[in-house]
């Protein structure tokens, strides 16, 4: 009997990425992959058709290219990318996109990587934090839980995939910890003394993976993983003891933090806040015992970094 196909947009990225791998590491699976991406020449696309995917050039603009892209296929995971362009109505446009193909394909199970709309509970009226583009609060999460409503309008058979911070942030997003004046390591988060969900992208993978091995347990169902919560504090008492050297917590304020002025920073700045102030529901949408069940191999923080610290920048 021929595998069931699941199309992994973004194959090429963190989410995409581990869950093309991790169908591929089990040879007993009862999955194959099409690893989806705009260029299907990348290094990192060759990469994967040389562990066995089938690489499909997919231009996520397009609802007939998806569909093409999507032709067979029992399932997909879906995944835009914020960050490569900082536009809220370019990720739901994609979002749309992807659900009409989904839609018009018939898919029989799609997981849509998607994020709290945090408007919901901080309206635009909210004094609390700043408005940004005149219409959101944390752009990279409200466009995404906005986007929600493509899946559920068309009836798309559809488990809402809600991820975590990355441990990886901490190699390629500038956010490991830094030495200070002092020559002292400093990691630095708008976390007071709240706990984040933080979790391995590998692992984002693995978990995904474990939803589509359920079937339909979760369609029409939102899951959130995380491979542990730890406050700010617990963080840098990790990092000190993979790294070999002391770690303190900095733990800036929001307004602190927005003010940094990288790309971004006003919504991550946004997006910390809301953790911390909405701490046990964010925590709780993303259930340690439910993310283990799903992938038994799940990494704690202190098991990443014992295979990762050589990769984060002190400086």
């Amino acid at each position: 009997m021929s595998k069931k196909i699941i199309a992994v947009a973004g194959a090429t990225g963190a989410q995409g990425g581990g869950l093309v791998r991790a169908i591929l590491e089990d040879r007993a699976s009862e999955f194959a992959v099409r690893a989806l991406t705009r260029k299907t020449d990348s290094e990192k696309a060759k990469e994967l058709a040389n562990l066995g995917a089938d690489v499909v050039a997919a231009n996520f603009d397009s609802v007939a290219d998806l569909k093409k892209a999507f032709d067979g296929a029992y399932g997909a995971y879906l995944v835009t990318n914020f960050w490569e362009h900082f536009s809220p109505a370019k990720e739901q446009a994609q979002a749309q996109a992807m659900a009409q193909a989904a839609k018009d394909a018939r898919l029989e199970h799609v997981l849509w990587s998607t994020l709290e709309d945090t408007r919901i509970r901080i309206p635009l009226s909210d004094p609390r934090m700043p408005t940004l583009q005149e219409k959101f609060k944390v752009p990279h999460f409200d466009a995404k839980g906005e986007a929600n409503k493509f899946f559920s309008d068309l009836r798309v058979p559809t488990t809402f995939f809600h991820t975590s911070f990355y441990w990886e942030n901490l190699i390629f997003f500038g956010m490991g910890p830094k030495k200070g004046p002092d020559g002292k390591l400093a990691f630095t988060l708008p976390m007071a003394d709240k706990k984040l969900p933080g979790i391995a992208v590998a692992d984002i993978g693995k978990c995904a993976y474990g939803v589509f091995k359920r079937g339909a347990e979760y369609i029409g169902k939102s899951v959130g993983v995380a491979g542990e919560h730890l406050t700010g504090t617990q963080m840098a008492a990790e990092l000190g003891k993979a790294l070999g050297e002391d770690v303190v917590y900095n733990a800036v304020t929001a307004e602190a933090y927005r003010g940094f002025g990288f790309p971004g920073a006003e919504d991550l700045g946004n997006m910390f806040q809301y953790k911390a102030e909405f701490e046990m529901e964010f925590c709780g949408a993303r259930d340690l015992g439910i993310s283990r069940a799903l992938n038994p191999a799940l990494q704690t923080f202190g098991q990443w970094l014992a295979a990762n610290k050589g990769s984060i920048p002190r400086s």
